[in-house]
């Protein structure tokens, strides 16, 4: 039999036979180990700095949209403009907060000659569309020297339209879409499908109401009063506002529909008085107002924190969606 020092079978390798093998395979081990290590020190290095860059080109180019600081009023007159884009929730971009605080900047600065409102949105809630009205009509008071102009582009219903409605003037594109002075709640019904599923609800309350629209019940009759009732209230609020903005340029008597809730085209609504005339915000600016430099007072937040905020409200909305939960508007 030969002795294992004497051949390799090719299954198992053969053992360093000297000292000076052992130094040497301690050197290659050791020389791997140093480079992976210099491997992980540049990748720190290099991912540290590009954190850094990142951040130093957030702090020196977006210093006007973080907050209510870092914002430094032109001293030459302009157009003060105000973005209300979106959504109005609250915790949204377009909260009465952030759109409220953009429009107390704009009217506190000396050298801003009106207010201009840039309006793209759906609307939303009524009550952050309502603080914003409110707000608007207060700073009129203050400052009565400075007219409010909206003007919308792609679109300017509900809520957002209820916001316009607090303007001077409204102006619109030919093809915006405009109006949609209603209110809605929606929801959903699974009272058959969990019957066909086998599945058994199992809810406790106190207070005969407590469970209001159940999506896994049927719909009780005075619940259902209850809620019409309280949508024509808000309805109710929402029109007076339109009317105590638009006054006699509305002209219901012809288009009694106007608070149905439809939507008009730009031109249809400047002939029912839902809008002045025809013009994007630049135009506005230089033709309406006479001030053809535009500066934006909007408060946004942290590009960050607007990453992470839009991340978790598209989590939690598509939760509720399937969930069934209710959510109501001004539409």
């Amino acid at each position: 039999m030969a002795d294992y020092n004497d051949r390799n079978d090719g299954q198992r390798p053969m053992p360093p036979q000297s000292n000076r093998e052992w130094q040497l395979i301690e050197k290659v081990v050791m020389s791997m180990q140093d480079e992976q290590r210099k491997q992980r020190r540049w990748s720190i290095f290099f991912r540290a700095a590009t954190l850094g860059y990142l951040f130093l080109v957030l702090m020196l180019f977006l210093p006007m949209r973080l907050g209510t600081g870092g914002f430094t009023a032109p001293t030459q007159p302009h157009t003060a403009m105000v973005d209300i884009s979106g959504i109005i929730a609250d915790g949204a971009e377009a909260s009465a907060d952030a759109i409220t605080s953009g429009l107390r900047r704009a009217f506190e600065a000396e050298f801003a000659e009106a207010v201009m409102l840039r309006i793209n949105s759906p609307g939303g809630s009524p009550v952050q569309s309502g603080y914003v009205y409110n707000e608007i009509m207060r700073l009129k008071g203050e400052h009565p020297d400075k007219k409010v102009y909206a003007v919308i582009t792609d679109l300017g219903a509900s809520g957002a339209y209820y916001i316009a409605a607090a303007a001077d003037e409204i102006y619109v594109d030919p093809a915006s879409i405009v109006g949609s002075i209603g209110v809605i709640m929606a929801g959903f019904g699974f009272e058959e499908a969990i019957e066909k599923l086998g599945v058994e609800r199992r809810v406790m309350t106190s207070g005969d109401n407590k469970a209001l629209l159940d999506p896994f019940g049927p719909v009780e009759a005075s619940q259902q009063v209850h809620i019409q009732r309280m949508l024509d209230r808000v309805h109710e609020q929402f029109i007076g506002a339109v009317r105590e903005g638009r006054g006699e340029r509305l002209r219901v008597d012809e288009y009694p529909e106007v608070f149905s809730g439809l939507v008009w085209s730009g031109d249809e609504a400047v002939t029912i008085g839902l809008a002045d005339g025809h013009g994007s915000p630049g135009q506005v600016a230089r033709d309406v107002i006479g001030h053809e430099e535009i500066v934006d007072y909007s408060v946004l937040p942290h590009p960050f924190e607007r990453f992470l905020r839009g991340f978790g409200v598209s989590i939690g909305k598509g939760i509720g969606q399937v969930m069934g939960v209710d959510s109501w508007s001004l539409r």
